[in-house]
């Protein structure tokens, strides 16, 4: 098993790509913790992976208590994380970027961007003083290649990448690895808001005619890209799409 006898966090880990990549991280031998705003959802998943694979823990990634206690309660549970998967994300209806107002914008940076701020400050130096880890961060192709109608969200996710980048090389002499992957629109509960209309089959075929490969994202896409940068130990610095060609 890849990851045996590692210990990950995984942020927005109750549902879509988060809920995918805990389970396949805890099937090749990871102990992780489910973070989420959704405690119940969060429960409910650890309980189906094990007691003694998972455990859920309730947190606001925009909340630097939040992850301080999350950080501390992974610790006291399963030891110091060496993988944390920045995985929770926000977004607003796809709209005129006009029609966004403040507070929507800055829930936008504070759950996309502030969140890994947040954890980098709170992790690395434990990270470091463990010997190293990983980071991985969920960014997303609308900050490379962005649609329109998400100006602000595209934005956010831009920062992600690029911030993915910095960290990797400013990280590198404490051995933490750090990668974006980034995926195209998922079959996630946030995908009627990506297109700003009803998940229609026929709404649905005008994004997917967009992606090469001819279908949406899907959990599984996003946790086996997460698992494939966790175990491999001389990748660092990576903006990797997991978008079937949209990016191309």
């Amino acid at each position: 098993m890849k990851l045996q006898g590692k210990v990950a966090i995984v942020t927005g880990a109750a549902s879509g790509f988060g809920e995918a990549t805990a389970r396949l991280y805890a099937e090749n031998g990871a102990r992780v913790a489910i973070a989420d705003l959704a405690a119940e959802k969060a429960e409910a998943v650890a309980r189906s992976i094990g007691e003694d694979k998972a455990i859920a823990v309730r947190t606001d990634v925009s909340s630097r208590a939040d992850i301080d206690r999350l950080l501390e309660e992974t610790t006291r549970r399963f030891g110091t994380p060496d993988i944390i998967v920045n995985n929770a994300g926000y977004t607003h209806r796809n709209r005129p970027l006009l029609e966004v107002d403040e507070a929507t914008f800055d829930r936008l940076f504070s759950v996309n961007v502030k969140s890994i701020y947040h954890m980098v400050q709170a992790a690395a130096p434990a990270m470091r003083d463990h010997g190293g880890g990983v980071i991985l961060n969920v960014g997303s192709t609308a900050g490379i290649r962005p649609r329109p109608g998400l100006t602000f969200y595209n934005a956010s996710k831009g920062a992600v990448n690029l911030m993915s980048k910095s960290l990797a090389v400013e990280l590198a002499p404490w051995k933490i690895r750090v990668n974006a992957i980034c995926p195209v629109m998922g079959v996630t509960g946030m995908l009627e808001d990506f297109m700003g209309m009803p998940d229609t089959p026929e709404n649905r075929a005008r994004f997917i005619a967009t992606i090469p490969l001819g279908r949406l994202s899907e959990g599984r896409d996003v946790a086996e890209a997460a698992l494939y940068l966790a175990s491999s130990d001389f990748i660092t610095g990576v903006e990797l799409p997991v978008d079937g060609g949209r990016t191309v």
